[in-house]
């Protein structure tokens, strides 16, 4: 009688001692002492030698030195079981451990045999076969790809295949790609991100285009360049206004949308006019440019540059350039001497545009000082004191007689050759509040005339802190106006495109482009609130990012802040606020100096620390 048993259990083979046969089971013993009960039916043979000690080692030694692809060319395409193929294999009656044997690289390969049952196989199709031992050596080929990337990758050299993948590798990785699985095992080997690995070879010459690429790779995946588009013909069968007009804007505006009049009429009279760029004069809804608007929705801004809405050829066509006429919508309004409006009316027309005024030469002659003391040396002085004079009875008005709050900081960011100059200047002067003010009325009553004819439009609404777009008319709490759309900016935003072909068809009395439900407009406004702040934030990153290669190209490693609450803290020369663990407790708008270091481009990081209080802020630190 046998005494031993080759039985399969849970998909392995075994071996044990029989200890007791109960005909349907077995009680067993494993050669390393464990008992255990096996089904009958389980059990594949049972023999009595080699011992069972050595029986697995034996019948892996046969398993081993039997020709795979020889034993595959011996089953022919019907179904078998391992004993009679064994038989075959040897031409005689097989030992047990040649059973087993067979048995075993039968098992051990799936893709030559398909396993039919407890002991039954059947061999693969030729095609099947071929197409799994491609898949096997193409694993094997991708495997020894990705050792070598990785041992590049670690000797910071970028592999040659990197580059036509690598913007997908740093902003959108495929995990599936051998490229990446290198890269992130090299990168975890040295401990450091993808990222600041791909620098390290050589893969991120700039780290200023790390950010931007990753920008545009996100929103703009065709690039941020524009393919050949139609030429606009430039309206020319408008009548061309009476009087001419110029524009107040940053030294790097090229998008000029706004542009102002002013003349003292009979009886003392101002006539005041607010010209704005009238793009929907020629960009039809549906057009090329249309869509390329629609899809960009907004121009980009960020220090040094933009990416604009429209192409440059339609720019060229509508922007308020000086010293020519230009395409526009001009809402104007009549006021008594003492700026009482009198009334207010919309004119489709050409406008020509005197001159393009820059805020920072206008500012040396126009400001606080020069008015208080009557000498505005401008030749425009006579028009730029009365529209300041109108814009703060507006704002006065708009208040309900509340007091100006005063000036606040911005920055203007200046990149040339690479260098960074950061500008502070203060919004509020004369310049900015009669640019704010008009535009303010501009929207706030282009929005009653949309509202009080029935045309769809979209609006800026402000309740409770919270501003949101909407297409049903309701007051902007932080403006203290009734109502209030964007249609100001048709160059650069693409609602204030839509609103003004709304404007335009109302002026006009033609039919509006736009339905209350219309679901172009309501797309529009949904994914113009997205991408509006998603560029938002995008500027904000690049203005960090100037920054800190400001404080790298300054040589700064201290600089000056005021508290604004517990660890934060916001620079003086800088619109940045930064994280200070170890600021002790102190009152809001404390002056402290800082130390500053481990400054990263990539993660747009910095280490602040403090060294002391100041007594009062200081402009620089050295």
């Amino acid at each position: 009688m046998s005494k031993n048993v080759f039985y399969e259990e849970e998909g392995a083979f075994k071996v044990g001692a029989i200890l007791a046969d109960n005909n349907t089971s077995l009680q067993i013993e494993a050669p390393h002492g464990k008992r255990s009960k096996v089904k009958a039916g389980a059990v594949l043979f049972r023999f009595n030698e080699p011992p069972i000690a050595i029986f697995m080692a034996e019948a892996q030694k046969v398993a081993d030195e039997i020709d795979i692809d020889f034993l595959w060319q011996c089953c022919g395409g019907e179904e078998f079981s391992y004993d009679a193929l064994a038989r075959e294999y040897f031409g005689r009656a097989p030992r047990p451990a040649e059973s087993a044997g067979v048995l075993l690289r039968l098992h051990g390969a799936p893709m030559y045999f398909y396993k039919k049952g407890r002991g039954r196989y059947k061999a693969a199709p030729q095609d099947a076969l071929k197409a799994a031992l491609a898949g096997i050596e193409r694993k094997k080929q991708q495997a020894l790809r990705k050792e070598a990337y990785v041992a590049q990758l670690t000797a910071s050299k970028l592999p040659a295949e990197f580059a036509p993948v690598l913007k997908s590798l740093l902003y959108k990785p495929d995990k599936a790609n051998i490229e990446w699985k290198a890269l992130e095992e090299a990168s975890g080997a040295l401990k450091m991100t993808p990222a600041r690995l791909i620098e390290r070879c050589g893969g991120l010459p700039s780290s200023h285009d790390y950010h931007l690429n990753r920008f545009v790779f996100e929103y703009f995946p065709c690039g941020a360049g524009f393919a050949a588009v139609p030429r606009l013909p430039e309206p020319v069968d408008l009548p061309l206004a009476e009087t001419a007009a110029f524009s107040i804007d940053d030294a790097t505006t090229t998008e000029i949308d706004d542009a102002f009049s002013a003349a003292q009429i009979a009886g003392g009279n101002w006539r005041f006019g607010i010209h704005i760029a009238a793009p929907a004069l020629g960009v039809t809804p549906g057009s090329q440019i249309d869509r390329i608007a629609r899809e960009r929705l907004s121009t980009v801004y960020y220090p040094g540059a933009k990416i604009t809405m429209l192409p440059e050829q339609a720019i060229r066509v509508f922007t308020l350039a000086e010293s020519r006429p230009c395409p526009a919508l001009s809402l104007y309004l009549e006021t008594t001497a003492d700026f009482e409006i009198v009334l207010t009316a919309n004119r489709i027309e050409r406008v020509n545009i005197a001159a393009n005024l820059r805020h920072d030469a206008l500012e040396k002659e126009f400001n606080e000082r020069t008015l208080a003391a009557g000498a505005i040396n401008h030749p425009y002085a006579r028009e730029l004191r009365a529209l300041w004079e109108f814009a703060d009875k507006l704002g006065w008005t708009r208040r309900g007689g509340e007091p100006e709050t005063g000036q606040r900081p911005e920055y203007n960011f200046h990149v040339e050759n690479d260098r960074i100059s950061i500008v502070r200047r203060w919004r509020g002067t004369p310049v900015d509040k009669t640019v704010s003010e008009l535009m303010i009325f501009a929207n706030s009553e282009w929005g009653r005339q949309l509202a009080a004819g029935g045309m769809a439009a979209i609006y800026r609404v402000q309740g409770n802190g919270k501003v949101r777009m909407s297409t049903v008319p309701a007051s902007h709490e932080g403006l203290g106006v009734e109502q209030y759309v964007w249609a100001s900016s048709p160059l650069r935003r693409y609602v204030d495109l839509i609103n003004q072909r709304q404007i335009i068809a109302l002026t006009r009395g033609d039919a509006a482009p736009y339905r209350a439900n219309d679901e172009a407009l309501l797309a529009a406004m949904r994914d113009f609130e997205s991408a509006y702040e998603a560029y938002a934030e995008f500027q904000r990153s690049m203005e960090r990012y100037w920054c800190l290669r400001w404080l790298i190209q300054e040589g700064r490693n201290a600089v000056a802040g005021s508290v604004i609450r517990e660890n934060l803290v916001r620079l003086e020369e800088l619109p940045l606020v930064v994280r200070v663990p170890s600021l002790p407790v102190l009152d809001p708008g404390s002056a402290v100096e800082l130390a500053v270091g481990d400054i990263d481009l990539l993660e747009l990081t910095l280490r602040c620390e403090f060294r002391c209080r100041l007594e009062t802020p200081a402009s620089a630190i050295a």
